[in-house]
């Protein structure tokens, strides 16, 4: 079975992280990736669109003023920085007295809410359960381009990139099984996009090939990803902003800012081969022998990738 995958070109846990993440991901820079705080910092300073952030308390002796650090904004999402998988995030549409109001129309009550702030300081959410910030950014309303094949929540898309050269690529969908969030391992969908024409392919669910979507009943393939070349661009410029060689890049199409920079990710999963139906480790070796000036820049190595996948 290893044998035929390997011959596919599938990419496996250990190959990948012997045989890329280790050579190409300096342990110095993981934070860069893991900490969202540092990650949207960096994107400003490199003029990479991102959620706009209103606030970071980093202590809990700063809880109490959050409020007042939020001025006019009645809506906004709460995120622990060094999160991972959707989990502690809380999408707050409105603030009332005595509470808060979140998308889907449950109230937190006020105490209940300082109280999830307190948890992700403490670590509960965090990348091995260590001290964490929490962050209050602008709330997203997604471009509709994904309505169809979308049970509520907010798609997202990831971009696995190797040296600076986007490689593979595809869209989470959030379905009922997920809860409305675009994560794989909770149920969402995962559908593959062409790199060279930026249109959906078929889909992975639960690790099964599909067509459709489970819950709209809508075909999967065929969507053009509107903003693709950009979002290829922004995906490569990640490379010289934090010098890791090999990350998922997840980003998102705001309906009125079109796409942002969501997060970094040093350790991206393999299911994006399933979505697209081709191994990543062809497209990775296709990447060490390419030609050295595309190296030279983000829009040379876009260029190089369109032509290539």
């Amino acid at each position: 079975m290893m044998r035929t995958l390997r011959k596919a070109g599938v990419l496996g846990m250990n190959d990948r992280n012997a045989s890329f993440i280790l050579d190409s991901n300096p342990r110095a820079r993981y934070p860069l990736a893991d900490d969202k705080v540092l990650t949207k910092r960096l994107a400003l300073a490199h003029k990479i669109p991102t959620p706009a952030l209103y606030h970071v308390v980093e202590h809990h002796g700063d809880i109490k003023g959050f409020e007042g650090k939020l001025n006019e904004h009645k809506e906004f999402a709460l995120k622990p920085s060094r999160g991972s998988g959707g989990n502690g995030i809380v999408l707050i549409k409105d603030r009332i007295k005595g509470g808060f109001v979140k998308q889907s129309g449950e109230v937190i009550p006020h105490a209940d809410f300082i109280y999830h702030i307190s948890g992700i300081l403490s670590g509960i959410y965090s990348l091995g359960g260590h001290e964490d910030k929490a962050i209050f950014e602008a709330l997203i309303y997604p471009d509709p381009v994904f309505a169809a094949v979308t049970y509520g929540g907010v798609p997202d898309i990831r971009i696995i990139v190797f040296r600076g050269v986007p490689v593979m690529g595809m869209v989470r969908l959030p379905t009922k099984a997920s809860d409305g969030k675009a994560n794989l391992h909770q149920g969402a969908i995962g559908a593959g996009i062409e790199i060279k024409s930026g249109k959906t392919l078929t889909a992975v669910h639960r690790s099964k090939v599909i067509t459709h979507h489970p819950d709209t009943g809508n075909p999967v393939s065929g969507i053009q990803v509107p903003d693709w070349r950009k979002m290829l661009h922004m995906a490569a410029q990640v490379y010289e902003m934090t010098g890791l060689g090999y990350m998922g890049i997840d980003l998102i199409i705001d309906k009125e800012r079109g796409p942002l920079l969501l997060e970094l990710n040093a350790r991206p999963g393999l299911a994006i081969q399933l979505a697209n139906r081709v191994g990543l480790r062809g497209r990775l070796e296709k990447v060490c022998q390419a030609p050295q000036e595309i190296f030279e820049a983000p829009e040379k190595r876009v260029s190089w990738a369109l032509e290539n996948f």
